[in-house]
């Protein structure tokens, strides 16, 4: 075997070992995009399956605010129905205008604020509220990290050729934002 046919070969095997590297790297990426897309599910599930038994305990107190408590339910339903990721994106935010809504009616009740099943599931829905917040994060910051790795050469190479597509960011609406930076208030 010549020279030149070892040289050839020798860049061969090294190019190909710097494909499997990159495309290696973006499928763990990738699948870390997917993790923390299901985290961010699991969180919303936990939440969903909340509502219910926060409804009912304000029903319990405040069972004339019949309009509300139907909206809330209304809202988490069409979450929970909807058929597509933009759909369901959109019903979370009616739903979490809903139960602004609801926590607004609690205040109005003092019997309501002082019971110890509604303070342990707000302290619950507010822990997951968090959780979800970490949870985007998370996936925002899984998916900027694919989506660099993708576009940076030789990577968008191998990207292009094994049919790799960016990631969406988490984006928060305008109206939200200020809802989702604000620290948590404290009532005593």
């Amino acid at each position: 075997m010549a020279i030149t046919e070892m040289l050839a070969l020798g860049a061969v095997v090294v190019g190909g070992l710097i494909v499997m590297s990159i495309y290696n790297r973006l499928v763990a990426l990738n699948l870390r995009c997917t993790q923390a897309s299901s985290d961010i599910d699991v969180q919303l599930k936990q939440r969903h399956d909340l509502i219910p038994n926060l409804v009912e305990t304000v029903k319990a107190y405040a069972g004339h605010e019949r309009g509300t408590l139907e909206a809330v339910m209304k809202a988490r339903n069409a979450v929970v129905a909807a058929p597509t990721a933009a759909q369901a994106a959109q019903a979370e935010k009616t739903l979490g205008a809903a139960i602004g809504r609801l926590m607004m009616v609690a205040e109005a009740y003092p019997d309501l604020k002082a019971s110890t099943n509604f303070s342990e599931l707000q302290a619950e829905l507010s822990d997951i509220e968090n959780k979800i917040a970490a949870a985007r994060r998370y996936l925002n910051s899984a998916a900027n990290e694919y989506n660099t790795s993708r576009a940076q050469f030789p990577s968008n190479i191998v990207a292009g050729l094994f049919g790799f597509v960016a990631r969406e960011v988490e984006v928060v609406a305008k109206e939200h934002r200020a809802q989702v930076e604000a620290a948590p208030a404290v009532r005593f």
